[in-house]
Protein backbone atom coordinates (compact mmCIF):
# COMPACT_ATOMS: atom_id res chain seq x y z
CA UNK A 1 0.00 0.00 0.00
CA UNK A 2 2.95 2.40 1.26
CA UNK A 3 4.85 1.82 -2.25
CA UNK A 4 1.40 2.48 -4.25
CA UNK A 5 0.61 5.61 -2.25
CA UNK A 6 4.67 6.94 -2.99
CA UNK A 7 4.08 6.06 -6.79
CA UNK A 8 0.60 8.52 -7.20
CA UNK A 9 2.53 11.23 -5.56
CA UNK A 10 3.02 14.06 -8.48
CA UNK A 11 6.64 14.69 -7.93
CA UNK A 12 7.19 17.85 -9.56
CA UNK A 13 5.21 19.93 -6.86
CA UNK A 14 7.49 18.03 -3.80
CA UNK A 15 10.37 19.58 -5.51
CA UNK A 16 8.87 22.79 -6.26
CA UNK A 17 7.15 23.98 -3.35
CA UNK A 18 9.48 24.10 -0.71
CA UNK A 19 10.01 27.74 -0.51
CA UNK A 20 11.55 27.13 3.12
CA UNK A 21 15.64 29.20 4.13
CA UNK A 22 16.89 26.50 6.37
CA UNK A 23 18.46 28.34 9.47
CA UNK A 24 21.20 27.93 12.43
CA UNK A 25 21.37 30.67 14.49
CA UNK A 26 18.67 33.77 13.84
CA UNK A 27 18.03 36.79 15.69
CA UNK A 28 15.04 38.14 15.83
CA UNK A 29 14.78 42.16 16.34
CA UNK A 30 12.48 44.68 18.24
CA UNK A 31 9.23 42.30 18.09
CA UNK A 32 6.46 42.52 20.65
CA UNK A 33 6.02 39.19 22.33
CA UNK A 34 2.98 37.76 23.19
CA UNK A 35 3.29 35.84 26.24
CA UNK A 36 -0.05 33.34 25.74
CA UNK A 37 0.12 32.02 29.06
CA UNK A 38 0.67 35.00 31.11
CA UNK A 39 -2.17 37.00 28.66
CA UNK A 40 0.93 39.69 28.25
CA UNK A 41 2.25 41.70 25.28
CA UNK A 42 6.57 42.62 25.44
CA UNK A 43 9.36 43.97 23.31
CA UNK A 44 12.07 42.36 22.89
CA UNK A 45 14.99 40.38 20.81
CA UNK A 46 14.95 36.55 20.68
CA UNK A 47 18.10 34.66 20.14
CA UNK A 48 17.22 31.46 18.41
CA UNK A 49 20.44 28.83 18.33
CA UNK A 50 20.09 25.09 16.82
CA UNK A 51 16.21 25.49 16.81
CA UNK A 52 15.76 26.61 20.85
CA UNK A 53 15.11 29.66 22.12
CA UNK A 54 18.43 30.44 23.74
CA UNK A 55 17.75 33.88 24.74
CA UNK A 56 14.71 36.96 25.04
CA UNK A 57 16.11 40.06 25.89
CA UNK A 58 17.96 42.82 24.72
CA UNK A 59 20.48 41.18 22.13
CA UNK A 60 23.57 43.22 20.68
CA UNK A 61 23.88 42.75 16.66
CA UNK A 62 27.98 42.72 16.95
CA UNK A 63 27.67 39.73 19.22
CA UNK A 64 26.20 37.27 16.99
CA UNK A 65 26.86 35.43 13.89
CA UNK A 66 23.61 34.13 11.79
CA UNK A 67 20.50 35.44 10.13
CA UNK A 68 19.28 38.77 11.29
CA UNK A 69 15.47 39.62 11.23
CA UNK A 70 14.25 42.60 12.07
CA UNK A 71 10.62 42.66 13.35
CA UNK A 72 10.02 46.16 14.00
CA UNK A 73 6.46 46.99 14.15
CA UNK A 74 5.80 42.97 14.19
CA UNK A 75 4.07 40.59 16.50
CA UNK A 76 6.05 37.40 17.55
CA UNK A 77 3.14 34.67 18.76
CA UNK A 78 3.47 30.69 19.51
CA UNK A 79 2.88 28.92 16.26
CA UNK A 80 -0.49 28.10 14.96
CA UNK A 81 -2.23 24.86 14.07
CA UNK A 82 -4.73 24.68 11.78
CA UNK A 83 -6.36 21.55 13.26
CA UNK A 84 -8.79 20.95 10.16
CA UNK A 85 -7.44 20.20 6.66
CA UNK A 86 -7.90 18.71 3.09
CA UNK A 87 -4.68 18.23 1.29
CA UNK A 88 -6.59 15.64 -0.80
CA UNK A 89 -3.14 13.39 -0.88
CA UNK A 90 -3.33 10.56 -1.64
CA UNK A 91 -5.84 10.41 -4.21
CA UNK A 92 -6.89 14.09 -5.67
CA UNK A 93 -3.05 15.57 -6.37
CA UNK A 94 -4.99 17.61 -8.72
CA UNK A 95 -6.61 19.67 -6.05
CA UNK A 96 -3.83 20.17 -3.60
CA UNK A 97 -0.93 17.47 -2.17
CA UNK A 98 0.58 17.45 0.90
CA UNK A 99 3.41 19.73 -0.04
CA UNK A 100 1.53 22.42 -2.10
CA UNK A 101 -1.51 22.16 1.15
CA UNK A 102 1.88 23.07 3.18
CA UNK A 103 3.47 25.80 1.68
CA UNK A 104 -0.07 27.43 1.98
CA UNK A 105 -0.28 27.09 5.34
CA UNK A 106 3.50 28.12 5.90
CA UNK A 107 2.30 31.27 3.46
CA UNK A 108 -1.24 31.96 5.97
CA UNK A 109 1.18 31.56 9.32
CA UNK A 110 0.67 28.08 10.54
CA UNK A 111 3.26 25.72 11.53
CA UNK A 112 1.45 23.13 11.96
CA UNK A 113 -1.59 21.19 10.44
CA UNK A 114 -4.24 18.00 11.18
CA UNK A 115 -4.93 16.55 7.65
CA UNK A 116 -8.55 14.73 7.52
CA UNK A 117 -9.24 11.80 6.60
CA UNK A 118 -11.00 12.29 3.52
CA UNK A 119 -8.42 11.07 1.05
CA UNK A 120 -8.63 8.84 -1.40
CA UNK A 121 -8.29 5.54 -0.19
CA UNK A 122 -9.52 7.13 3.45
CA UNK A 123 -7.19 7.10 6.09
CA UNK A 124 -8.27 4.70 7.77
CA UNK A 125 -4.69 2.41 8.36
CA UNK A 126 -1.42 3.41 9.70
CA UNK A 127 0.28 2.98 6.48
CA UNK A 128 -1.25 6.03 4.90
CA UNK A 129 -0.93 7.61 8.54
CA UNK A 130 3.01 6.94 7.73
CA UNK A 131 2.93 7.86 4.65
CA UNK A 132 1.89 11.50 5.12
CA UNK A 133 4.21 11.41 8.11
CA UNK A 134 6.83 10.64 6.14
CA UNK A 135 5.84 13.72 3.54
CA UNK A 136 6.57 16.01 6.76
CA UNK A 137 10.37 14.75 7.50
CA UNK A 138 12.73 17.79 7.83
CA UNK A 139 9.91 20.21 6.85
CA UNK A 140 9.25 23.43 8.62
CA UNK A 141 5.23 22.70 9.02
CA UNK A 142 4.37 19.57 11.80
CA UNK A 143 1.85 17.46 10.62
CA UNK A 144 -0.93 15.48 12.95
CA UNK A 145 -3.07 13.02 10.68
CA UNK A 146 -6.34 12.33 11.89
CA UNK A 147 -7.77 9.38 11.31
CA UNK A 148 -11.03 8.32 10.27
CA UNK A 149 -13.73 6.62 12.48
CA UNK A 150 -14.76 3.84 10.54
CA UNK A 151 -12.99 1.83 7.93
CA UNK A 152 -13.28 3.49 4.56
CA UNK A 153 -15.42 6.10 6.50
CA UNK A 154 -18.45 4.22 5.54
CA UNK A 155 -19.88 4.35 9.53
CA UNK A 156 -19.93 0.32 9.93
CA UNK A 157 -16.54 -0.99 11.69
CA UNK A 158 -14.19 0.54 13.47
CA UNK A 159 -10.86 1.02 12.71
CA UNK A 160 -8.07 -0.12 14.74
CA UNK A 161 -7.37 2.55 16.88
CA UNK A 162 -5.14 1.51 19.36
CA UNK A 163 -2.82 0.66 16.21
CA UNK A 164 -3.87 4.55 15.11
CA UNK A 165 -2.55 6.29 18.14
CA UNK A 166 0.86 4.38 17.91
CA UNK A 167 1.19 5.46 14.79
CA UNK A 168 0.42 9.31 15.53
CA UNK A 169 -2.54 10.24 14.95
CA UNK A 170 -3.65 13.16 17.41
CA UNK A 171 -7.90 12.20 16.73
CA UNK A 172 -10.77 10.17 15.17
CA UNK A 173 -12.88 11.63 12.56
CA UNK A 174 -15.20 10.48 9.80
CA UNK A 175 -14.75 14.22 8.54
CA UNK A 176 -17.62 14.99 5.67
CA UNK A 177 -20.59 12.82 7.63
CA UNK A 178 -21.44 12.28 10.66
CA UNK A 179 -21.65 8.44 12.12
CA UNK A 180 -24.98 8.03 11.64
CA UNK A 181 -25.08 4.86 14.16
CA UNK A 182 -25.21 6.30 18.04
CA UNK A 183 -24.09 2.31 19.17
CA UNK A 184 -20.86 2.65 16.84
CA UNK A 185 -20.36 6.62 17.97
CA UNK A 186 -20.59 5.36 21.65
CA UNK A 187 -18.22 2.69 21.46
CA UNK A 188 -15.35 5.26 19.17
CA UNK A 189 -15.95 7.42 22.37
CA UNK A 190 -15.30 4.61 24.71
CA UNK A 191 -12.20 3.44 23.11
CA UNK A 192 -11.23 6.50 22.14
CA UNK A 193 -11.31 7.65 26.07
CA UNK A 194 -8.54 4.77 26.69
CA UNK A 195 -5.95 6.84 24.46
CA UNK A 196 -6.85 10.15 26.09
CA UNK A 197 -7.81 11.30 22.44
CA UNK A 198 -10.69 13.65 20.64
CA UNK A 199 -13.58 11.85 18.48
CA UNK A 200 -13.94 14.71 15.93
CA UNK A 201 -17.60 14.99 14.55
CA UNK A 202 -18.91 16.45 11.31
CA UNK A 203 -22.37 17.13 12.93
CA UNK A 204 -25.31 16.78 10.22
CA UNK A 205 -28.28 14.67 9.94
CA UNK A 206 -28.19 13.65 6.44
CA UNK A 207 -32.01 12.62 6.35
CA UNK A 208 -32.42 16.37 7.25
CA UNK A 209 -30.12 17.83 4.99
CA UNK A 210 -31.22 15.59 1.87
CA UNK A 211 -29.85 17.17 -1.23
CA UNK A 212 -29.63 20.76 0.31
CA UNK A 213 -27.20 23.01 -1.44
CA UNK A 214 -27.35 26.23 1.31
CA UNK A 215 -28.80 27.36 4.11
CA UNK A 216 -32.81 26.63 4.65
CA UNK A 217 -34.68 30.15 5.16
CA UNK A 218 -35.74 33.00 3.40
CA UNK A 219 -32.98 33.07 1.01
CA UNK A 220 -33.13 29.72 -0.02
CA UNK A 221 -36.70 30.24 -0.68
CA UNK A 222 -35.45 33.44 -2.87
CA UNK A 223 -32.62 31.73 -4.97
CA UNK A 224 -35.10 28.47 -5.42
CA UNK A 225 -32.43 26.44 -3.88
CA UNK A 226 -32.84 23.59 -1.81
CA UNK A 227 -31.92 24.28 2.14
CA UNK A 228 -30.37 22.61 4.72
CA UNK A 229 -32.14 23.28 8.19
CA UNK A 230 -29.84 24.53 10.84
CA UNK A 231 -31.73 21.33 12.99
CA UNK A 232 -29.67 19.09 11.04
CA UNK A 233 -26.98 20.60 12.70
CA UNK A 234 -27.86 20.85 16.06
CA UNK A 235 -29.89 17.21 16.28
CA UNK A 236 -26.36 15.65 15.93
CA UNK A 237 -24.53 17.81 18.10
CA UNK A 238 -27.23 17.49 21.07
CA UNK A 239 -27.03 13.49 20.81
CA UNK A 240 -22.88 13.84 20.54
CA UNK A 241 -23.28 15.96 23.71
CA UNK A 242 -25.15 13.24 25.30
CA UNK A 243 -22.78 10.19 24.17
CA UNK A 244 -20.23 12.49 25.66
CA UNK A 245 -21.98 12.63 28.67
CA UNK A 246 -22.71 9.01 29.18
CA UNK A 247 -19.17 7.81 28.15
CA UNK A 248 -16.92 10.31 29.77
CA UNK A 249 -15.25 10.61 26.48
CA UNK A 250 -13.49 13.65 24.33
CA UNK A 251 -16.23 15.01 21.57
CA UNK A 252 -15.16 17.93 19.26
CA UNK A 253 -17.87 19.77 17.48
CA UNK A 254 -15.74 20.68 14.01
CA UNK A 255 -17.13 23.89 11.88
CA UNK A 256 -20.09 25.16 14.25
CA UNK A 257 -22.61 27.01 11.91
CA UNK A 258 -25.48 27.59 14.37
CA UNK A 259 -27.03 30.07 17.09
CA UNK A 260 -28.29 26.64 17.93
CA UNK A 261 -25.15 24.70 18.70
CA UNK A 262 -23.37 27.26 20.08
CA UNK A 263 -26.16 27.20 22.98
CA UNK A 264 -26.10 23.36 23.06
CA UNK A 265 -21.99 23.59 23.78
CA UNK A 266 -22.10 26.31 25.85
CA UNK A 267 -24.85 24.64 28.16
CA UNK A 268 -23.10 20.97 27.81
CA UNK A 269 -19.50 22.95 29.10
CA UNK A 270 -21.21 24.61 31.96
CA UNK A 271 -22.62 21.22 33.15
CA UNK A 272 -18.69 20.16 32.88
CA UNK A 273 -19.46 17.84 29.52
CA UNK A 274 -15.91 17.13 27.84
CA UNK A 275 -17.00 19.11 24.81
CA UNK A 276 -14.64 21.55 23.09
CA UNK A 277 -15.42 22.92 19.24
CA UNK A 278 -14.27 24.99 16.16
CA UNK A 279 -15.61 27.61 13.87
CA UNK A 280 -14.86 28.83 10.53
CA UNK A 281 -14.08 32.39 9.24
CA UNK A 282 -16.06 32.23 6.75
CA UNK A 283 -18.41 31.70 9.29
CA UNK A 284 -18.18 34.44 11.31
CA UNK A 285 -17.26 36.81 8.48
CA UNK A 286 -20.38 35.54 5.64
CA UNK A 287 -24.23 34.94 5.36
CA UNK A 288 -26.07 33.11 2.93
CA UNK A 289 -27.39 36.50 1.46
CA UNK A 290 -23.78 36.21 0.06
CA UNK A 291 -25.47 33.22 -2.30
CA UNK A 292 -27.38 35.71 -3.93
CA UNK A 293 -24.74 35.74 -7.17
CA UNK A 294 -24.92 31.38 -7.19
CA UNK A 295 -21.30 31.59 -7.07
CA UNK A 296 -20.28 28.50 -6.30
CA UNK A 297 -17.04 29.59 -3.72
CA UNK A 298 -19.89 30.52 -1.04
CA UNK A 299 -20.64 26.59 -1.23
CA UNK A 300 -19.85 24.52 2.01
CA UNK A 301 -20.82 22.38 4.50
CA UNK A 302 -21.79 23.54 6.71
CA UNK A 303 -23.16 25.91 4.76
CA UNK A 304 -23.47 29.60 5.50
CA UNK A 305 -25.88 30.73 7.68
CA UNK A 306 -27.50 33.52 8.92
CA UNK A 307 -26.91 36.99 10.46
CA UNK A 308 -28.04 36.00 13.46
CA UNK A 309 -25.85 32.87 13.52
CA UNK A 310 -23.04 34.91 12.94
CA UNK A 311 -24.10 37.11 15.79
CA UNK A 312 -23.88 34.08 17.68
CA UNK A 313 -20.69 32.87 16.84
CA UNK A 314 -18.75 35.92 17.79
CA UNK A 315 -19.97 35.68 21.34
CA UNK A 316 -19.14 31.99 21.34
CA UNK A 317 -15.62 33.16 20.47
CA UNK A 318 -15.70 36.11 23.19
CA UNK A 319 -17.66 34.01 25.93
CA UNK A 320 -15.23 31.05 25.59
CA UNK A 321 -18.14 28.78 24.25
CA UNK A 322 -16.04 28.24 21.26
CA UNK A 323 -12.53 26.91 21.26
CA UNK A 324 -10.70 27.25 18.40
CA UNK A 325 -10.75 28.81 15.10
CA UNK A 326 -10.04 26.24 11.87
CA UNK A 327 -9.95 26.77 7.92
CA UNK A 328 -11.54 23.94 6.77
CA UNK A 329 -8.95 24.55 4.09
CA UNK A 330 -10.96 22.25 1.17
CA UNK A 331 -9.63 22.42 -2.56
CA UNK A 332 -11.74 21.70 -5.57
CA UNK A 333 -10.68 22.17 -9.09
CA UNK A 334 -11.70 24.79 -11.37
CA UNK A 335 -13.39 22.87 -13.82
CA UNK A 336 -15.23 21.00 -10.75
CA UNK A 337 -16.63 24.62 -9.10
CA UNK A 338 -17.27 25.95 -12.49
CA UNK A 339 -20.96 24.45 -12.69
CA UNK A 340 -24.46 24.91 -11.24
CA UNK A 341 -24.41 25.64 -7.88
CA UNK A 342 -26.77 22.71 -7.24
CA UNK A 343 -24.02 20.23 -8.77
CA UNK A 344 -20.88 21.93 -7.59
CA UNK A 345 -18.89 20.24 -4.30
CA UNK A 346 -19.03 21.80 -1.31
CA UNK A 347 -15.96 23.61 0.06
CA UNK A 348 -13.29 26.06 -0.14
CA UNK A 349 -10.00 26.90 0.60
CA UNK A 350 -9.00 28.85 3.94
CA UNK A 351 -5.72 28.85 4.96
CA UNK A 352 -3.78 31.47 3.71
CA UNK A 353 -7.02 34.33 4.39
CA UNK A 354 -7.81 32.95 7.88
CA UNK A 355 -5.55 35.07 9.99
CA UNK A 356 -6.81 38.14 8.14
CA UNK A 357 -10.49 37.63 8.29
CA UNK A 358 -9.83 36.71 12.21
CA UNK A 359 -8.12 40.16 12.64
CA UNK A 360 -9.97 41.97 10.58
CA UNK A 361 -13.35 40.68 11.60
CA UNK A 362 -12.79 39.73 15.49
CA UNK A 363 -10.13 42.15 16.18
CA UNK A 364 -10.54 45.71 13.81
CA UNK A 365 -14.65 45.02 13.93
CA UNK A 366 -15.93 43.32 17.25
CA UNK A 367 -13.19 44.85 19.78
CA UNK A 368 -11.49 41.33 20.27
CA UNK A 369 -8.40 41.83 21.65
CA UNK A 370 -5.02 40.22 19.39
CA UNK A 371 -4.15 37.48 22.71
CA UNK A 372 -7.62 36.54 22.44
CA UNK A 373 -7.66 35.71 18.70
CA UNK A 374 -4.05 34.06 19.12
CA UNK A 375 -5.48 31.60 21.58
CA UNK A 376 -8.62 30.72 19.53
CA UNK A 377 -5.59 29.67 16.58
CA UNK A 378 -2.44 27.86 18.38
CA UNK A 379 -3.17 27.63 22.28
CA UNK A 380 -6.49 26.24 22.29
CA UNK A 381 -5.90 24.00 19.13
CA UNK A 382 -2.74 21.96 20.73
CA UNK A 383 -4.89 22.11 23.77
CA UNK A 384 -8.05 20.12 22.67
CA UNK A 385 -5.54 18.16 21.18
CA UNK A 386 -3.65 17.24 24.03
CA UNK A 387 -0.47 18.30 21.98
CA UNK A 388 2.84 20.37 23.90
CA UNK A 389 1.76 24.06 23.52
CA UNK A 390 4.40 26.06 21.55
CA UNK A 391 5.85 28.66 24.06
CA UNK A 392 8.24 32.03 23.90
CA UNK A 393 10.51 31.17 26.81
CA UNK A 394 14.09 30.41 27.04
CA UNK A 395 15.11 27.14 26.50
CA UNK A 396 11.78 26.36 24.29
CA UNK A 397 11.68 24.83 20.95
CA UNK A 398 11.17 28.13 18.29
CA UNK A 399 7.70 27.18 16.79
CA UNK A 400 6.46 30.80 15.76
CA UNK A 401 4.40 33.06 13.50
CA UNK A 402 5.22 36.59 12.31
CA UNK A 403 2.33 38.68 12.12
CA UNK A 404 1.78 42.00 10.73
CA UNK A 405 -1.43 43.53 12.08
CA UNK A 406 -1.34 46.64 10.78
CA UNK A 407 -1.03 46.07 7.16
CA UNK A 408 -4.11 46.48 4.56
CA UNK A 409 -3.83 44.34 1.33
CA UNK A 410 -6.16 43.13 -1.04
CA UNK A 411 -6.76 39.29 -1.48
CA UNK A 412 -5.80 37.71 -4.71
CA UNK A 413 -6.44 34.41 -5.19
CA UNK A 414 -3.38 34.02 -7.80
CA UNK A 415 -0.87 34.76 -5.45
CA UNK A 416 -2.02 31.74 -3.69
CA UNK A 417 0.51 28.75 -2.66
CA UNK A 418 -2.17 26.12 -2.86
CA UNK A 419 -2.70 24.45 -5.92
CA UNK A 420 -6.65 24.99 -5.70
CA UNK A 421 -8.09 28.99 -5.92
CA UNK A 422 -11.72 28.22 -4.32
CA UNK A 423 -11.77 30.92 -2.33
CA UNK A 424 -14.73 33.07 -1.80
CA UNK A 425 -12.39 36.26 -0.80
CA UNK A 426 -11.06 36.99 -3.89
CA UNK A 427 -10.41 40.69 -3.68
CA UNK A 428 -11.57 41.39 -0.08
CA UNK A 429 -9.70 44.14 1.86
CA UNK A 430 -8.74 42.60 4.93
CA UNK A 431 -6.35 44.04 7.59
CA UNK A 432 -3.49 42.09 9.13
CA UNK A 433 -1.83 39.04 7.98
CA UNK A 434 1.36 36.56 8.39
CA UNK A 435 4.39 37.97 7.46
CA UNK A 436 6.32 34.74 8.56
CA UNK A 437 6.79 31.57 10.20
CA UNK A 438 10.17 29.81 12.16
CA UNK A 439 9.70 26.44 12.83
CA UNK A 440 11.98 22.99 12.97
CA UNK A 441 15.56 24.82 11.66
CA UNK A 442 13.47 26.58 9.12
CA UNK A 443 12.53 29.79 8.15
CA UNK A 444 10.14 31.58 5.88
CA UNK A 445 9.04 35.25 5.35
CA UNK A 446 6.37 36.03 3.37
CA UNK A 447 7.08 38.16 0.19
CA UNK A 448 5.89 41.79 0.34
Amino acid sequence: MKERLKRSYDSKYQQSMNPFKRIENVLLKNGIIIDQEKKKTFQHDILIVKGKIERIGEILEKNFRGEIVDLSGKTVVPGLLDMHVHFREPGREDEETLMTGAAAAAAGGFTGVCTMPNTEPATDNKEIVEFIADKFKNHLVDVYPIAAITIGRYGKQLVEMAELVDAGVAAFSDDGTSVADSQLLKRALEYSRMFDVPIIEHCEDRQLAADGSMNEGYMSTKLGLTGIPSVAEEIIVARNIMLARYTGGKIHIAHVSTAGSVELIRRAKEEGIQVTCEVTPHHFTLTDEAVAAYDTNMKMNPPLRTSKDVEAIIAGLKDGTIDVIASDHAPHSAEEKEVEFITAPFGIIGLETAVGLAITQLVDKNNFSLIEVIEKLSFNPYRVLGLNLPKITEGAKANLTILDTKTEWTVDRNDFKSRSKNSPFHEYKLKGRSDGVLNNNFLFINEE
